[in-house]
């Protein structure tokens, strides 16, 4: 069995005004502390919290748990037939499928009963855990409101920035940019004109004005708004309903690109580059006709000693030499016959040539016999 009975049935009233466009459906939990709601909105950036504490209520009835998933604007309809001075109860059976809103009169002359369906609504309770922001800024609630009103006009983003000088709420839009800044003031008449700024680090994040604007739908629940930013968290706009609970609005920050640093990143960067040097391809030697000639100096003096061809491999008795002038290619190793050098010539690509080599003459130089 739930039994609720609220005194200031207009704060029911306010807080339905509140949230009905930001959710449409959502369960309502009752227990033995409190009733409260925690439900996402329909493209899930922005949650919203509400708590009702068992104490604020006149009386409060609530045998078990309860979860009752209610259509918010079928609620708030039901709400408006009541008067701003009106006493509610709220009713409603274990298990049951109905939920009854019942409005007294201050002076009791007047009783009206409206009973409306419950839905099954599949939804799972956030776990919020407790966070030591970076920054909270405690400002009237309606300058909040005006000012995000105001920015709306201009651009759709509202960047708010913390710093020691204060909170900064700028925006950009096609038409122009708009910057309002907000100074710590405590020594004011009225507690609730004041503006409040506790920063351990300066905060810049950027939020959707059209959420924001949503948020200050409950201005009329408190004097005061206290907003509680830090980096790469969602921010929380909260709106303390007396000293019976609260209503918390907590939104995803807006991740823009740099568009500076995107316009150096799409520039191209001027290379010059160089062509490659064309390969000529290469040509055999002209010879007019002529047979080739392949020389091959043996018998080496001292001078000669370092153009000496070098031997690679040796591969069947024949040795492969680099570096032979003027041409390279396979030989044969000497060969003494009768105390005379014997030297083969091979090239290879065609067959195999032999030559003799003709006794020394003229002073150590070697006569050259041509291989065809």
């Amino acid at each position: 069995m739930l039994e609720l009975r609220l005194v200031q049935g207009s704060l029911l009233k306010k807080v339905m005004e509140s949230i009905k466009d930001l959710v449409n459906d959502a369960n309502f939990d009752c227990s033995a502390t409190g009733f409260s709601l925690q439900a996402m909105d329909s493209s899930h950036v922005a949650l919203v919290s509400l708590l009702l504490r068992s104490e604020g209520f006149e009386h409060y009835r609530c045998d078990r748990n309860l979860s009752m998933g209610m259509n918010l604007g079928n609620m708030a309809k039901m709400l408006k037939c009541a008067g701003n001075d009106d006493i509610v109860t709220i009713k409603a059976d274990d298990g049951g499928d109905c939920v009854t809103f019942m409005f007294e009169s201050p002076n009791q002359d007047k009783i009206a009963d409206f009973e409306m369906k419950l839905m099954d609504i599949d939804s799972e309770h956030l776990g919020i855990p407790e966070t030591e922001y970076e920054a909270i800024v405690r400002m009237p609630s309606s300058e909040f409101a005006r000012i995000c009103k105001d920015l709306s006009t201009i651009g759709d983003t509202v960047l708010i920035s913390v710093t020691k000088e204060g909170v900064r709420f700028s925006t950009k839009g096609d038409i122009g940019t708009a910057n309002i800044v907000c100074r710590q003031n405590t020594s004011v008449d009225k507690p609730e004109e004041a503006t409040i700024i506790e920063m351990e680090t300066p905060v810049s994040l950027t939020f959707a004005l059209r959420y924001m604007n949503s948020f200050t739908k409950a201005t009329p629940l408190a004097t005061q708004v206290t907003v509680s930013l830090s980096s790469e968290l969602p921010v929380v706009v909260e709106y303390k309903i007396g000293e019976m609970g609260y209503l918390r609005f907590y939104l995803a920050p807006k991740i823009e690109e740099d568009e500076e640093m995107g316009r150096h990143q799409a520039e191209p960067v001027a290379v010059e580059t160089k062509k490659k040097p064309e390969k000529t391809p290469k040509t055999e030697p002209k010879t007019n006709g002529e047979p080739k000639r392949r020389v091959m100096k043996i018998d080496l003096d001292e001078e000669e000693e370092e153009t000496k061809p070098k031997i690679v491999s040796e591969t069947n008795g024949y040795v492969e030499v680099v570096g032979s002038k003027p041409g390279t290619g396979i030989i044969k190793p000497k060969e003494e016959v009768n105390g005379e050098v014997e030297v083969m010539d091979v090239k290879p690509s065609i067959e195999a040539a032999a030559a003799k080599a003709e006794k020394e003459t003229n002073g150590g130089e070697a006569d050259v016999m041509d291989v065809e």
